[in-house]
């Protein structure tokens, strides 16, 4: 008589097909981490817009947000104003005053 601890273990099918599932799953996670940390990486690492060194706000100005165009800046104050200004030479072109 053969003794029952001794038998090989049978996986059912059942148990290695989600053997098998999980661990192509794991791979293709894997596989999506990689590519949205690689797509950040060569997205963000893109030439960041210049300033100039120095940008001479009117006086008591406090800058709120900056937006940058092609060609030009603007500088939205806390008492609600938009100075525009070139991007080349750095010159206030126009001052826009929000009600």
């Amino acid at each position: 008589m053969s003794d029952p601890s001794q038998e090989p273990d049978v996986e059912p099918g059942s148990l290695r097909f989600l053997r098998v599932l999980v661990t192509v799953l794991t791979v293709v996670m894997i596989g999506g981490v990689v590519v949205v940390v690689g797509l950040l990486v060569t997205r963000l690492s893109n030439d960041t817009p210049t300033l100039p060194d120095e940008i001479v706000l009117p006086d008591g100005a406090k800058v709120q947000a900056v937006t940058i165009g092609n060609g030009w800046y603007a500088i939205v104050t806390e008492d609600q104003r938009i100075l525009i200004y070139d991007k080349t030479t750095g010159a206030l072109k126009q001052t826009v005053t929000l009600d």
